[in-house]
Parts: structure tokens; sequence; C-alpha cells
């Protein structure tokens, strides 16, 4: 079987090194130290996961990050960066990524997160979706990551889109936090669990409309989807 592409933009020539040197016992990995060109290269070429630096020259991580997800709202994106502040984490995670680690990273940590993303995406493809869902007055189809109804079509984010096919598989059932943020990042790191706020709420601002559709909140559990 080939080994998964990863695309890995690192503009530290040591780190890069020791970094690529490990990944590539396990990937096939090609490593860019611009952002601009790495794009470039991301546009031109087909790969399976993206490793993003983030203070990068010509283009930096956040912008790069951006522009993926204008063009493939799939792909998973794991961020490694030196900024520790906790706003730089939630910035990164709402731009679309999967996970953000800080430098110094455990290298034995980077593959299994990498190799966490990529099986959860080969089941995404392998496994059968259903095309649509309909609740209240909205149809929603879920590999377009479209939510419409009469009056409006909205383009969900794929983050949003997976937390509203988990709610939707799990009408009028209480799902814990953690399992929100297993299903969906594949970890319950306390940074993940600011972000999936952050998705909760556009989803209840988008549904607010909805009179027999509600997402409550579980205090000290979780979230549930009420369809009456």
């Amino acid at each position: 079987m080939s080994k998964k592409r990863i695309l890995y933009v690192e503009d530290d020539e040591t780190l890069a090194f020791l970094t690529a040197d490990n990944l590539e016992q396990h990937f096939d990995v090609t490593h860019c130290a611009n952002g601009k060109e790495a794009f470039q290269l991301f546009c031109k070429e087909s790969f399976d996961l993206c490793v993003l630096d983030i203070m990068l020259p010509d283009m930096d991580g956040f912008e790069m990050a951006t522009e993926i997800r204008k063009r493939n709202q799939e792909i998973p994106i794991i961020f490694l960066s030196a900024k520790t502040m906790k706003d730089d984490r939630i910035k990164g995670l709402k731009l679309g990524a999967d996970d953000y680690l800080v430098k110094p990273y455990s290298i034995e940590e980077l593959i299994l997160k990498i190799e966490i993303f990529l099986n959860r995406s080969q089941k995404s493809t392998d496994n059968s979706t259903q095309k649509q869902y309909t609740f209240g007055s909205f149809q929603f189809e879920p590999e377009n990551y479209l939510l419409k109804n009469e009056s409006q079509n909205i383009t969900l984010t794929e983050r949003e889109a997976s937390l509203l096919k988990l709610f939707l598989d799990n009408p009028n059932t209480v799902l814990k936090r953690e399992k929100i943020l297993m299903e969906l990042w594949g970890s319950d790191d306390y940074f993940l669990g600011r972000s999936l706020d952050v998705f909760i709420s556009r989803l209840r601002k988008i549904i607010k409309e909805e009179t027999h559709v509600r997402i409550e909140n579980i205090p000290r559990v979780g979230f549930k989807l009420v369809v009456e």
C-alpha cells in the first residue's frame, strides 16, 4: 500500500530535518520552508494531510490554512507552533485546523495525531453516509456541508457539518462533551472544548428561528439536539 502524502511546512532548517526524517519512516513527506511556495504546491498536487508551522515567510500558517479551506474542506490540518497563547490556538482551530501542537512537541505524539486524522478521513470516505437529513424547515446535505431551507443556503465548515451530523445521528440524546471532542478531533483538550463552544453557538444562531428544534446545554455533561 502506498504511503499517505503529507505536506510539511517549516522554515526552521534543523527542526524540519529532524521532524521530516522521523515522519518519512511512516509517510510520504514533502517539505517546504516557504508558505507561499507550499500553498502553490498544494494547489498543484494531491496531499492527504497538512502539517503547518505558523511563523512562515511570505504566507504564514494561518493565511495558508484559510486558503486551503477555501479549496478543500476535508483535508486534515495540524498546526505546529511556538506561539503558546490560547487565543492563537483557538484562532487556529476556528480556521478549520484539526489540532494545534505547541513546540517543543513529541514526535511520537505528532505521528499519533497524523494517524488518527488520516484514519478518520479514510473512514469518512469508506463509510456510506446518509445523503440528506431533514429537521424542522431545514435540509442538510453533510457531504456538501450544505444546510438550507426556503429562505437561505448556508455552507458550513467541515467541523460544523461534522458536529451537526453527529447531533442528527443522535437526536434527543445527551452527547457528552468528551464524546463530541473525541469524535470530531480525536482529543478532549481544553482548547478544543473552547472551539467546540464556538461551533455550538454558530449552529444555535443558524437554527434559532426553529420552534421545534434546539440545542440544549446539559450542565457539566454535554449537549442535546432536541427535535420535537
